[in-house]
């Protein structure tokens, strides 16, 4: 897979990268390198890449990205998003909230807002997680998805990830040293070449 700017200037070259399922894992590397452009083109919304990605028949793939979207409308709306809040029930919604640490929040699913200008950075994300706890993908991308939270915040959230879904493969990208320990292998960007750990 090849990966480039818009203008054609090279983020990856010749990169050969296998995601197998069950092994989580992390991509590091400088900001700027690249690496939420891969996740771009892994959900198939960066169009500025050649070669083959090939995902597995039928998965249900989830990209938590830093700053998740927040549909206006009802809480409900915003932690189901992108199911269709009828088909989860408000003690679900209720039960991932709480599970996130937003218990305080779950009296308000019905309230109407633009919920991305009413909850803080952290919250936003542990919105996010919830979401993912709802939807139960078997790929989850999580893009800097802690960073607004402390440490021992996001150590929460991704132990509670492997309990509640044991079945999802995680794929992060982060540079917080601690975040190794919630995966099996490490990839690192360095230059214009993506490479294991």
């Amino acid at each position: 897979m090849r990966l480039e700017l818009p203008q054609g200037e090279p983020l990856l070259e010749s990169a050969r990268v296998e995601l197998k399922p069950g092994e989580d894992v992390l991509v590091t590397g400088a900001s700027g390198s690249g690496k939420s452009t891969l996740f771009r083109a892994l959900a198939g919304i960066w169009p500025y890449w050649k070669g083959k990605i090939r995902l597995p028949r039928g998965a249900r793939l989830m990209f938590l990205p830093q700053k998740a979207y927040l549909p206006i409308g009802s809480l409900k709306r915003a932690v189901a998003y992108p199911e269709d809040p009828t088909r989860v029930s408000d003690a679900e919604v209720a039960d991932a909230l709480k599970a996130v640490g937003l218990e305080a929040k779950t009296g308000d699913l019905e309230r109407m807002e633009n919920w991305a200008h009413v909850l803080s950075g952290g919250e936003q994300q542990r919105v996010a997680f919830a979401r993912a706890l709802l939807n139960k993908p078997d790929w989850l991308f999580l893009d800097e998805a802690t960073a607004a939270l402390p440490e021992d915040a996001q150590e929460a959230l991704y132990r509670l990830v492997k309990e509640r879904l044991p079945k999802t493969t995680l794929v992060s990208i982060g540079h917080r040293a601690s975040l190794g320990s919630h995966h099996a292998r490490q990839l690192a960007w360095r230059g214009h070449a993506l490479s294991a750990v």
